[in-house]
This record gives structure tokens, C-alpha cells and sequence, in this order.
């Protein structure tokens, strides 16, 4: 797993600058990221992060989330780490983008300006292969019985995860939000 990766980080008048990921977590600097939520109908394909991950290993998250590296479009981010984390690849609709700050651990924190993506499929005909130094478990979920499980237990769900679904309780992203 390669910790030392150049992602885009967002300076005070809007110009985006390369610094290294872990430095970007430590420092709580505002940085671009990604977050997928692939859907078949109203159930939501969730990810339990493999809990060998740097923070939130072991909670559960939305589809697939991450940083583009230097250089790379929000776009090629999303797709590549679809296929690098959940093994497959489908055609994605961009969406808005939104800013979060949020304490993940071990003195780290996530300050995001993050591209929304998501995805319609049949998940018969979805072929997951979770990588397992990415993803323990993929399941798909109900966005009443995840708000439900998310009251029960909230620390089984990053940080983000539960912003998000404060922000969208129906799933439902549009590009005037």
C-alpha cells in the first residue's frame, strides 16, 4: 500500500498545490477527493473499508471514496478506483461538489472538497471483486435500514459517510444542490 501519494491540496486563493496524502491528513489541509455511490433502485452498494486502512479500517462507507492523485481528473479517479477497490467498471454521472471537515483517528483529519459520482446498475449483473487490502465486505442496503443502523451504532460508519447521509438522507444528488 503506497502511503506516499501526491494529491491535490487547495490553497487559500482557490489554486491547487501537490502535497503528500499522509501530510494532507496531519496538517487537516483542504485537499479534492472523490466519493461513488453505485445503486441498483433505491439500495446502495456499501463497502466495509479493509481494516488494514490507514484511518476507519473496518467501518462501512459509501460505494468507493479517495484522492485524485497529481494530475489526475476527479473522473479518472473515480473510475480508476472503482476497478482498483470494487474490481469493475461502469459508466459514472458527475454531480456536485462539496466541503466537509472531520476528525478519522489517530490524529488525523479529513478537510474535503469532494466530487459526488454515482451509477445506476442491476446488481445481477454487477460482477464485484472486492480487493482485500482495499474492502472486507460490499453489501447492499436500504437507505431507511442504514439510517436505522447508523442511530444504532454510528462509529461502525466513517465520518464522511454520516455527513453524507445528514446532507442526502434520500440518496438523492442533484447538480443544483
Amino acid at each position: 500500500m503506497n502511503r506516499h501519494i501526491i494529491i491535490p491540496a487547495v490553497a487559500d486563493d482557490g489554486s491547487l498545490f501537490p502535497v503528500e496524502k499522509m501530510a494532507a491528513h496531519v496538517q487537516g489541509l483542504l485537499h479534492l477527493a472523490v466519493s461513488v455511490f453505485v445503486f441498483d433502485g433505491d439500495l446502495l452498494l456499501i463497502q466495509k473499508r479493509a481494516a488494514v486502512k490507514y484511518h476507519c479500517g473496518g467501518q462501512w462507507a459509501n460505494t468507493c471514496c479517495s484522492h485524485p492523485h497529481w494530475d489526475e481528473t476527479v473522473e479518472s479517479c473515480a473510475e480508476r478506483r472503482l476497478q482498483e477497490e470494487l474490481g469493475f467498471s461502469i459508466p459514472l454521472t458527475r454531480h456536485q461538489t462539496v466541503e466537509y471537515e472531520a476528525s478519522v483517528g489517530e490524529g488525523l483529519s479529513e478537510h474535503e472538497r469532494v466530487t459526488l459520482f454515482s451509477a445506476q446498475v442491476d446488481r445481477r449483473q454487477l460482477d464485484i471483486r472486492p480487493n482485500p487490502e482495499e474492502v472486507d465486505a460490499v453489501r447492499w442496503v436500504d437507505p431507511e435500514s442504514l439510517h436505522r443502523e447508523v442511530q444504532k451504532s454510528p462509529d461502525d460508519f466513517t465520518p464522511w459517510f454520516r455527513i453524507y447521509l445528514e446532507r442526502f438522507p434520500a440518496f438523492k444528488f442533484s447538480t443544483n444542490d
